[in-house]
């Protein structure tokens, strides 16, 4: 893929935003910014989901889920990432629902809308998705709310199987990133606190991302 005249919008949680890094510019997408020369705009917010959520978090600044700020994003781009999930299994209500779902409540659901949302407004823009990183949680069945939960590696799944769908590249982090904070070296050398990357956590993502757009050509 050719870099020269990019312009690339970011739709993601905390780690597009930035958790982990010591400053905006370590973070992944401002590297890939630095690596390949091409314009970046970052809407990446911090305890977001891609479902819709039930109860209202705390802070509302959490439910402004990947469906609505879709909407606000530049109406121009030549190619659009999303990176989310972890989060709709750390701390949402809406269960991950069946795999043929419409309801946005449901994560099948609100990745199945996402998408389709998503192409029908970048029509002609490469889309791609990548899947949540490996964190130390990833296994539990009780959620930061108290909610019963399926494991991290059930909405990777759902992830991929929605993308296949839509024709939708898929960069599998979850598998590919060489990230697992359960691994204690791992977690120094690339996890800032066992879900959010370090510097050196945020470049691998970048890089990885670079080498799997070079495989799309």
């Amino acid at each position: 893929m050719s870099f020269k005249m990019e312009k690339v919008l970011f739709l993601g949680d905390s780690i597009t935003e930035g958790a982990g890094a010591s400053s905006l510019s370590k973070r992944f997408t401002d590297v890939f910014a630095q690596k390949t020369g091409v314009q970046i705009q970052n809407y990446g917010i911090g305890g977001t989901r891609i479902a819709r959520k039930h109860l209202k978090s705390p802070n509302p600044r959490f439910d402004d889920c990947f469906l609505d700020r879709l909407e606000r994003m530049d109406g121009e781009a030549d190619l659009v990432v999303i990176f989310g999930g972890t989060n709709d299994f750390g701390h949402g209500d809406a269960p991950l629902g069946e795999p043929d779902s419409e309801d946005e409540y449901t994560f099948y659901g609100a990745m199945r809308h996402l998408l389709q949302r998503a192409i029908e407004k970048y029509p002609e823009a490469r889309i791609v998705v990548l899947t949540p990183l490996h964190r130390t949680s990833e296994c539990v069945t009780v959620n930061e709310i108290g909610l019963p939960t399926r494991p991290l590696k059930d909405f990777v799944d759902a992830e991929i199987e929605v993308a296949r769908e839509f024709s939708v590249p898929v960069l599998d982090l979850w598998s590919v990133s060489g990230i697992q904070p359960r691994v204690p070296a791992q977690c120094r050398a690339f996890s800032a606190d066992g879900l959010h990357p370090n510097d050196r956590g945020h470049e691998r993502i970048a890089d990885c991302l670079i080498r799997f757009l070079e495989t799309l050509g």
